[in-house]
């Protein structure tokens, strides 16, 4: 019966009408690139976080977001910058954009985030910032974060990929006072413009800088030269900048779906909430919830399978795919990829916790565009899979 019902990948946007709408209108419009749209998304998404003296700088990436963020706050040769090694390469990356070394730490295990009690052993006079990612939607510890960084003077630079919308004492990541946080749009994430990212702070200089190297590093938009009533040619580069704008397409999926984000964060959890219900008896470790009262994105939703579990984390995924259920691994954690790896002479000893968490975890499917039928064909399949149906 499996073989006739169609593959579940473990994500997939959901684009409706709305979206589609907007796009036509962009494209009839004939500004299809940054402008209007762009302009708008921003402003939709200062007044979601709620803060107006939060600034939001839309850009076509977040990796694109953090680069900036690390650029605008002085970031360069001879700086260390302290992150997690359980992450998207591009957390780290950025780093080596601006010519400063990446400092790993581990993760805690319960909450599969940075080690919080590891980052003060990890500061050296060389340090100049933390970046922190938020993994899977559930909040890190940022009030003892931040408190560690105002001890030692360094900034924070937040990778908030995951976290849209999650809070942390019922106040949205975003909000929460570090230097910058950065959000991403790309397709598999809690909302999508396709390809895209945000970076928001309360900053105005970080924000000017950001928004001026994005795009050349051009002292004014195109989209401000463009629309003047008087002729406006005439521009000057200040910086040697980047191409890193967001076009009015993404902005204009980007529109609806900020809007959809609360009903989207509602089936997500609604989703996860079943598998916790469905999967508890089962030899895997789930997901840690968030404090009572706050909210987790579920962006993912990932398994561990602990130690009595008579398979291994690659035969799992294997079964998975044959009963039609597509899965991932977040992470294959940075220790373990050459580059990293041979640069700063990396061992999965010294990682532990994360090197546990790549061995025995599993991403499975979970997005607003699944059914009820569709979660319990995941859930079939999981205890199928370990033997349990």
């Amino acid at each position: 019966m499996t073989d006739k019902l169609p593959f579940l990948p473990f994500a997939l946007p959901e684009i409706g009408e709305e979206e589609i709408a907007e796009v036509v209108d962009t494209l009839r419009s004939g500004w299809v690139t940054t402008g209007p749209k762009a302009k708008r998304f921003e402003q939709a998404f200062a007044e979601f976080l709620g803060e107006p003296q939060i600034e939001c700088v839309a850009v076509n990436s977040a990796t694109a977001g953090l680069h900036l963020a690390l650029e605008a706050l002085g970031i360069g040769p001879g700086d260390e910058v302290i992150t997690t090694t359980h992450t998207f390469t591009a957390t780290a990356e950025v780093v080596r954009y601006m010519g400063a070394d990446v400092v790993l730490v581990d993760i805690d295990p319960k909450t599969l985030n940075i080690a919080i009690d590891q980052i003060e052993a990890a500061i050296t006079p060389r340090t100049k910032a933390i970046i922190p990612v938020h993994y899977g939607g559930l909040a890190v510890d940022m009030l003892t974060l931040l408190d560690i960084a105002r001890k030692h003077g360094l900034k924070v630079v937040e990778d908030a990929a995951h976290a849209l919308p999650t809070t942390l004492e019922k106040e949205l990541i975003g909000t929460m006072g570090s230097n910058a946080t950065v959000f991403s749009f790309y397709a598999n994430k809690t909302m999508t413009t396709g390809e895209g990212g945000m970076l928001v702070t309360r900053d105005a200089e970080l924000a000017k800088r950001a928004r001026v190297m994005r795009l050349h590093g051009i002292n004014r938009d195109a989209f401000d030269r463009f629309t003047a009533k008087v002729p406006s040619w005439y521009y000057e580069i200040v910086a040697p900048g980047f191409k890193y704008n967001l076009t009015d397409i993404a902005a204009a999926l980007g529109l609806h779906q900020l809007k959809r984000l609360p009903a989207f964060q509602k089936r997500r959890e609604q989703i996860a909430q079943r598998y916790f219900e469905a999967l508890a008896d089962l030899p895997l470790i789930l997901p840690p919830q968030p404090i009572e009262g706050d909210t987790h994105s579920w962006h993912l939703y990932v398994l561990r399978l602990s130690d009595e579990a008579e398979l291994s984390r690659d035969e799992f995924i294997e079964r998975m795919f044959a009963l039609g259920i597509g899965c991932s691994v977040h992470y294959v954690p940075l220790h373990q990829h050459p580059y990293w790896r041979e640069r700063y002479g990396l061992t999965a000893e010294r990682f532990p916790h994360s090197q546990k968490a790549y061995e025995r975890t599993v991403t499975i499917p979970l997005y607003t565009a699944m059914t009820d039928a569709d979660v319990e064909r995941v859930i079939h399949a999981v205890r199928q899979s370990l033997g349990f149906a």
